[in-house]
């Protein structure tokens, strides 16, 4: 979490390994997985350094220390004010010391009773707030995270923000470890939540420009970022470069953390040029601080614009500099070299040389399946998709599932990576679907949209994108109705995120269309087929290949419903009636199959 401030505690306790309150007065937590991938099936962005934090079991603070002795305590004593703090500190040696965090966590709960109990009527304790927030850390070490959330959800009424300062940011470290909390378990909506209260109550405390306000804006920015929701985090990202320009030396290693997450924000939102542009800035500050490796990693990041923008020559100079840094630095087996090999197969695919492509992809297979120690599942899971993409480009699908595959298992058991999960699902159901195994395919999908359902992504426009191929599985296996359901919600949602016009959008009108026409509502099938072609004539230009076919599917049902063209034709909005009569299984059966086809 970004420079929490809480409730003191003894200056004495030694460092944790887990989000707790320290001495200095703020809350650590240790870094475990940065940023899950986000679930769109494409290559990330370019690097940008990630400040948010998740709580984990399993880095260790230091050389340890004998474990302290087991103290036996009569629950009687409890009452006594001086125990709390006590176990609190017990606590904490234990968890220093390796111990196990289950006898930390004893010690905790003991402790939050005690505060508990010793709290003076009508006066809200700060020291009961800081207990529970040890315990939740501690149930978060031991993977059990739904136990910590109402633990977080009982210490953030403890405090009274109107009492002062230290009430204050004891409420918004609460917050920001809940929004952490619910980022490990998937409800990124959840999470975001949290952390928009944390930083409001923050602000409250500290002013609209502290440098801890800047920090927290852009640990926001990068969840709005993990959600796919990049305005949000671009009007972000501009407040912290505010602030740090207001109080940070020009070309500070501040503003160039924030030049990063702003450009891949712009890169994610197709901006390629201001992407550029802060990335050079970024890259400029960090040789000036001598951060040769961040300086590489930048160097990656402005060869994926240059890619982007079919500048190849530029793009091979950027990432062969970093290629170049990255081996005598890390050495040649480094998981950052085999990143750079992706990117080189990528380059080369796309520049026609498929031998080079295949054989970089080769040598990152190389290392990738030797990883040196200290490489994370989700380093090698995310080359692993990459690589897999690029396969699928090789028209071997086969070859790419047994990557996902792969990929997914490495992150099955890994908290927090749940809607990375459903984007590699979301792509095994579309190669599944390319080979005709549709069963599998569906299964896919229906699996990726009860992940993003559950992890706060069901407004999002690849939720509606994956809605609709799931959808197309389902036509597939003669589950009219279902598919039906399927893209009368990918359409809501499109509409939303995407807007009438939008290619995807209009390849669902023109699924929905045809899924009304097999299950015989025909009226409504023409309907959204006129309300298509009126869209093209009026705002897209009929230059479009599909106008014509649309327009001949229309005249094609208009003829056997014996009628024409109604050309003021009724919002699309009143169009799906689910009290509209449906045809049964058997008379879908025996009805024609439509005259026209599916768009995926």
């Amino acid at each position: 979490m970004p420079g929490l401030v809480s409730i003191k505690t003894p200056p004495e306790a030694p460092p944790l390994r887990i989000s707790v309150p320290t001495g200095s007065g703020t809350v650590r937590s240790e870094q475990n997985n940065p940023k899950a991938n986000s679930p769109l099936p494409r290559r990330p962005p370019s690097p940008s350094p990630s400040s948010r934090a998740k709580p984990s079991p399993d880095r260790s603070s230091g050389k340890k220390k004998s474990p302290p002795e087991k103290i036996v305590i009569d629950e009687s004593s409890l009452d006594n004010p001086d125990l709390g703090p006590f176990l609190l500190k017990l606590a904490r040696d234990t968890i220093a010391s390796g111990d196990g965090p289950n006898k930390a966590l004893d010690y905790a709960l003991r402790a939050a009773k005690s505060f508990e109990r010793c709290a003076v009527d009508g006066e809200p304790s700060l020291d009961l707030a800081m207990s529970l927030h040890v315990v939740a850390a501690i149930y978060c070490s031991l993977v059990r995270f739904d136990e910590a959330i109402p633990v977080l959800e009982r210490a953030i009424k403890v405090p009274e923000v109107l009492r002062g300062a230290d009430h204050a940011l004891a409420a918004f470290s609460g917050y920001m470890q809940l929004g952490d909390t619910y980022s490990m378990l998937g409800q990124l909506d959840r999470s975001i939540e949290s952390y928009k209260e944390g930083l409001k109550i923050q602000m409250e405390a500290l002013g609209d420009t502290d440098p801890r306000v800047a920090e927290t804006c852009r640990y926001l920015a990068e969840a709005h970022v993990q959600a796919m929701q990049f305005d949000e985090a671009e009007n972000l990202c501009k407040k912290t470069l505010e602030i740090h320009r207001e109080h940070s030396p020009p070309a500070s290693l501040e503003e160039a953390a924030d030049r990063r997450l702003m450009a891949l924000i712009c890169e994610a939102k197709g901006d390629y040029e201001s992407a550029l542009e802060h990335l050079v800035l970024a890259n400029m500050a960090m040789i000036a601080n001598g951060q040769d490796n961040e300086v590489a990693a930048i160097d990656v990041g402005i060869g994926n614009i240059y890619l982007s923008l079919s500048r190849f020559d530029e793009a091979v100079f950027s990432y062969q500099k970093a290629l170049t840094v990255f081996k005598s630095s890390k050495g040649d087996n480094h998981p950052s070299v085999a990143s750079v090999f992706v990117r080189l197969a990528d380059l080369y695919y796309k520049t026609g040389k498929l031998r080079e492509s295949r054989s970089y992809c080769e040598n990152a297979l190389r290392i990738y399946a030797k990883p040196v120690p200290g490489t994370t599942p989700e380093d090698i899971a995310s080359g692993l998709m990459e690589i897999s993409a690029i396969y699928e480009l090789f028209n071997e699908p086969e070859e790419a599932l047994k990557l996902l595959l792969k990929a997914m298992k490495l992150l099955e058991d890994k908290p927090g990576q749940q809607s990375t999960i459903a984007g590699i699902e979301a792509r095994m159901g579309v190669m599944f679907y390319m080979l005709g195994r549709y069963e599998e395919a569906r299964s896919s999908f229906e699996n990726a949209v009860l992940k993003l359902r559950a992890s706060g992504e069901r407004k999002s426009a690849f939720f509606g994108v994956v809605l609709n191929q799931m959808g197309l599985s389902s036509v597939q296996l003669f589950k009219i109705d279902e598919a039906a359901e399927l893209f009368e919600e990918a359409r809501e949602i499109l509409e939303q995120e995407c807007g009438p016009c939008h290619q995807d959008t209009l390849g669902v009108y023109s699924n929905l269309a045809a899924t009304y026409d097999a299950i015989g509502r025909v009226d409504d099938a023409i309907e959204i087929l006129e309300y298509i072609l009126k869209l093209r004539e009026e705002k897209l230009g009929t230059a479009n290949p599909d106008f014509a076919d649309e327009k001949k599917r229309l005249a094609e049902l208009l003829k056997e419903a014996g009628r024409s063209r109604n050309k003021n034709m009724k919002s699309l909005e009143n169009l799906i009636d689910p009290n509209s009569k449906r045809t049964t299984k058997k008379e879908t059966s025996s009805k024609k199959w439509s005259a026209f086809g599916f768009r995926s």
